[in-house]
């Protein structure tokens, strides 16, 4: 199987090279030459445009930022529907509006390419060991077809519906995520503030029915200060923007979405929206006048 792979960030990177590694003929395609030279001497191919991607592919992978470049890399100019070839598939994993996912997908049918959207969570560490969670919306017998090539990246593959529940299933795990990191944020906070070391509630709780996931995640980043970016606020952003107009164009209401929306907005707005989305804990320091970071001893 040639598999074709666009946009190698910090998901993308690792992830393709778990593709390369499991033996997969692979052909990448991204802005920066040096990373595309990086994946060439791990052993894959490179391709000018997304166009020779499509030319060469069996199947491609997108993992670009947002909306708008999965349709300029889809549908514009060089884009993968001018490669377009009977058998080809395209499985975006970037995290995009559901509602944009079947506009490009509807556009790609009328040149005889299937379209899947799988999007992932789990950040950078868990591309790079290949145990992302992936929610994937399409064909049930285009997700059957490639199961076992989305499992070279993910412990976890899981089909969703038709084609856009991918990325609604991932909207609903970015809410939980952004406001289960402000809650994490806020009980540390609150315990620095009474003179408890958070590092110690932190541990106090993980076992009990506080514990999480992003718990286990993010506390000791912030009790480290360690703001090092699995996944930035930037894309966090960008993820609850998606949300919240998916949400309005159904006439939903996520107050607590919109309110961590300007929390982030705020941070971004002082230059920390380059930073891991732990870095949410800033926030709460700076109003509360304390650090969460482990004093040495």
């Amino acid at each position: 199987m040639k598999v074709g792979f666009i946009g190698l960030g910090i998901m993308g990177k690792p992830m393709s090279i778990n593709l390369v590694k499991a033996g997969y003929d692979v052909i990448v395609n991204t802005h920066n030459e040096k990373t595309m030279n990086e994946l060439v001497e791990l052993g894959a191919k490179k391709a000018l445009t997304a166009k020779d991607v499509a030319n060469y592919a069996d199947v491609i992978i997108t993992m670009v930022p947002n909306s708008p470049q999965v349709r300029e890399v889809c549908l514009g100019r060089n884009g993968i529907i001018e490669g377009a070839h009977e058998g080809l598939t395209v499985i975006d994993m970037s995290s995009i509006d559901p509602v944009e996912s079947k506009a490009i997908g509807e556009e790609l049918a009328k040149v005889g390419i299937d379209f899947m959207d799988a999007p992932v969570s789990g950040g950078e560490p868990k591309a790079i060991d290949g145990t992302l969670s992936v929610m994937a919306g399409g064909k049930k017998e285009t997700f059957d077809k490639y199961y076992d090539l989305l499992m070279h990246m993910a412990s976890s593959v899981t089909y969703c519906g038709n084609l856009g529940s991918g990325n609604v299933a991932k909207l609903a795990n970015q809410v939980i995520v952004a406001i289960n990191i402000a809650a994490v944020s806020e009980a540390l906070t609150l315990a620095k503030k009474l003179g408890a070391d958070p590092e110690v509630v932190y541990k106090a709780i993980r076992g009990g029915l506080a514990g999480s996931t992003v718990l286990d995640a993010k506390a000791p980043m912030m009790i480290n200060h360690n703001f090092k970016p699995g996944f930035r606020i930037d894309l966090h952003i960008k993820d609850l923007n998606n949300a919240l107009n998916a949400a309005h164009a159904v006439n939903g209401y996520l107050p607590l979405t919109a309110n961590l929306m300007e929390v982030m907005q705020s941070l971004k707005n002082e230059g920390f929206g380059v930073e891991d989305h732990s870095a949410i804990a800033r926030f709460y320091e700076r109003n509360a006048k304390i650090s969460l970071e482990k004093e040495e001893e």
